[in-house]
């Protein structure tokens, strides 16, 4: 049975996110940032009416459950730009407070999911029974870059861009195993594949909570991807993106350890790990992926039921050029629904 790692998010009505990871048996893990932590999102509540007291007392609230029942926490310090404090005592400082504070309430977290090495050292001295987990954010698509890190971390995130390639993961594996590490994936990313643009709009929401205050000029969007998606002609690019169909996550089982789901800052977290947990989904595909492009495709939308049966076994093996091929935009035809369409 695969096992899960869910993100937090704040909910003002309805359900807790406690709520929700705990009703799926499959999620063993969830991870969170702090409040007005900086990190590989928007930081928690910097859009909310609820000021930073009151998303304290619901996120501790909701983290004492999960610890109670055994759910794993992961403290987000992954953000990928600290400016000139990279390497700081200031920053040193700040980390080793975030994690005592949370300690002093019960909820040390038993990961700690880093894009700086400095944050990665920081743990690694200071909390040596935490594990040190590289984030996704650092773009691991080699077993070299996995072992230049090995002193400061213990379980890494494949990058995304190689992660459909099975025999690339049964390397990375079979190096982790061998060197007491353990190997993550996230299945539900809607980037685009070999983004130029990531460290870019990585470092940008970073600072989201600043940048939100200055007027930022209109003729330009921080996103490849929604810039890209306003012409049609490049929806076939959808399908050489990263994520892998809940129908395939079973292939994965014995070479990762843990499948992050993003669930952050989706509409319907249930909806995703329910997606993943059960194996299977029956709608537009677009909408359990994190970004989803859902309004962007409309009123197109990409059938998941329709996908061809050697779809994962075809591009698994790809040599991911994905120029000239095209497999991919013979099946988005296949694919591709329009709303009202019989």
């Amino acid at each position: 049975m695969m096992t899960f790692a869910a993100g937090y998010q704040h909910f003002a009505y309805g359900p807790s996110f406690a709520d929700i990871a705990l009703s799926h048996p499959s999620v063993k893990e969830v991870y969170f940032p702090w409040i007005d932590e900086p990190s590989g999102r928007p930081v928690l509540g910097y859009d909310e009416e609820n000021d930073s007291d009151i998303l304290a007392i619901a996120l501790h609230r909701d983290l004492l459950r999960l610890r109670e029942k055994g759910i794993k926490l992961d403290l987000l310090l992954n953000a990928n730009c600290y400016g000139a404090e990279a390497m700081s005592r200031k920053l040193e400082t700040h980390v080793i407070e975030v994690i005592e504070t949370l300690a002093e309430t019960g909820l040390k977290p038993e990961i700690v999911t880093a894009a700086s090495p400095f944050i990665a050292r920081t743990v690694k001295k200071s909390f040596p029974d935490i594990e040190v987990r590289a984030s996704v954010n650092m773009r691991l698509a080699t077993l070299q870059a996995v072992q230049y890190l090995s002193p400061w971390f213990d379980s890494y995130y494949i990058g995304r861009d190689v992660q459909r390639n099975l025999g690339t993961v049964e390397r990375f594996s079979k190096w982790c195993r061998a060197n007491g590490k353990k190997l993550c994936m996230l299945a539900n990313s809607g980037c685009l594949r070999n983004c130029p643009w990531q460290t870019y709009h990585d470092n940008l929401i970073s600072h989201s909570a600043d940048a939100d205050r200055i007027p930022a000029l209109r003729d330009f969007n921080p996103h490849l991807c929604w810039t890209m998606y306003k012409d049609p002609v490049n929806f076939p690019e959808f399908l050489k993106s990263t994520w892998v169909r809940p129908e395939d996550i079973h292939r994965y089982e014995g070479l990762v350890d843990i499948v992050k789901l993003a669930t952050r800052q989706h509409a319907n977290p249930d909806m995703v790990i329910s997606a993943y947990e059960r194996g299977s989904f029956d709608g537009n595909l677009l909408d359990i992926l994190e970004p989803g492009f859902s309004p962007a495709f409309f009123p197109r939308y990409v059938e998941n039921s329709a996908f061809p049966e050697d779809w994962f076994d075809r591009t698994s093996v790809c040599v991911r050029e994905c120029i000239g091929c095209g497999y991919c935009e013979e099946v988005f035809k296949q694919i591709v629904r329009t709303v009202g369409q019989s």
